[in-house]
């Protein structure tokens, strides 16, 4: 599989390992994140024989992101997938009392952050009539939970962008994806409860979530498909994650 292959938030979780699986199948990587020392030590461990750009990119940021796609080397910039990754989690709160800040945060990288990486990149991939964008969403797209609010609706948003980009692709050969991953192990709950890893780690404790390292193979999968096929999107749960009944609320007495 020689192609160019671009991840947002590679610097751990999804992303990261999103290029350890690409770099197995021999893809040359653009690898973006805001925590570029982190981006250093994947490239260090991927070893000097896996072609690897890094970039230092908040994808909140819609003139970094033009810039930094404007800005690709030569032999990187001709992109054949874009994992849109980059996204995040904050807070478990009710609506009613949850941060604002935290709102605008999810929106800006969830969202808004995605549609600039994906702008960014479209047009090459229609003039050369061959790509792919991957999505990552989330079952909370799908499904709502207490304390998912926003982040929910930010996961939603992307299943619809997604949708409506096959729309408008339709008649080239650029295709799309979303992935739906459910409970995963990796930073997502450490970043959502911003830094308290005991909090975090009760979300895991005994079951068997997803890892990481099993989204990073549907990517791979999905994107190794023939060109005649487009997987349009994928819910994917561990086996110790499933649906409950709806909630009732009853009244003592």
């Amino acid at each position: 599989m020689e192609k160019i292959v671009m991840i947002t938030g590679a610097s751990s979780g999804f992303g990261a390992a999103c290029a350890r699986a690409f770099a197995k199948a021999g893809c040359r990587l653009v690898l973006a994140a805001r925590r570029m020392e982190m981006l250093e030590r994947l490239k260090e461990e991927l070893g000097p024989e896996v072609p690897v750009h890094l970039v230092k990119l908040d994808v909140r940021n819609r003139d970094a992101v033009e810039t930094a796609f404007a800005g690709l080397p030569g032999d990187y910039r001709e992109i054949d997938l874009l994992v849109n990754n980059a996204g995040l989690a904050l807070g478990l709160e009710r609506a009613q009392e949850a941060s604002l800040d935290d709102w605008d945060d999810m929106v800006d990288t969830n969202n808004k952050g995605l549609i600039y990486c994906t702008r960014a990149v479209l047009p090459g991939m229609v003039a050369r009539n061959r790509g792919h964008i991957v999505n990552i969403g989330s079952v909370a797209g799908n499904w709502p939970y207490p304390g998912g609010n926003v982040y929910g609706a930010t996961k939603a948003f992307v299943q619809q962008f997604s949708r409506n980009l096959r729309a408008d692709l339709l008649g080239t050969a650029v295709r799309v994806t979303n992935i739906e991953p459910g409970m995963a192990e990796t930073e997502f709950s450490t970043v959502r409860f911003k830094g308290d890893e005991q909090k975090a780690h009760r979300v895991y404790l005994g079951t068997e979530p997803l890892l990481a390292e099993d989204v990073a193979d549907i990517v791979v999968w999905v994107s190794s498909m023939p060109g005649r096929v487009n997987i349009n999107s994928i819910e994917v749960m561990s086996v110790n994650q499933a649906w409950g009944p709806l909630a009732v609320h009853r009244h003592e007495g």
